[in-house]
């Protein structure tokens, strides 16, 4: 996983309306990536649910969550309709997770990201990341609001 104190690398990705979202267009704003396996997975849907749940607490403090996995931009388009998913989601399609390698979170035994989750600063520095031990767990929402506390 990427170090915090690091440069978080820019990425260029299409959200699931085709929309090119950059993370250097968020400079000035937190950003919280929360990297995740496959749409439509048990485990995934549980995962973006509860964030989905907690996102307008996420918000409040001044913090932008992307969701981001190797699914295509239609895949994230089906899965945020069908779950109520607001929140952005990004395709890291092709070239196949190359934004997850940069940040460390790719896991090329199994073809996608793990769970994994990267708190960047309003410079565009990383402050906290939280790495699953396997990509059958995810981190709960309390794991988040304490990455934001500290």
């Amino acid at each position: 996983m990427i170090e915090p104190g690091t440069r978080a690398p820019d990425f260029s990705l299409p959200d699931q309306n085709g929309e090119q979202v950059a993370l250097s267009d968020l400079r000035g704003d937190r950003v919280l990536l929360a990297f995740y396996p496959l749409d439509f997975s048990e485990v995934c849907t549980d995962q973006l649910s509860v964030y989905q749940e907690v996102l307008g607490e996420i918000e409040a403090t001044g913090t932008k969550l992307l969701g981001i996995s190797v699914d295509h931009a239609y895949a994230h388009k089906a899965f945020g309709e069908k779950n109520g998913l607001s929140m952005p989601l990004l395709a890291d399609f092709h070239p196949k997770g190359e934004v997850a390698s940069a940040y460390g979170a790719y896991l090329p035994k199994w073809g996608t990201s793990n769970r994994s989750l990267v708190l960047i600063d309003a410079d565009g520095v990383v402050e906290w990341v939280y790495e699953a031990p396997t990509p059958l767990k995810f981190p709960g929402a309390n794991v988040i609001f304490d990455a934001l506390a500290e």
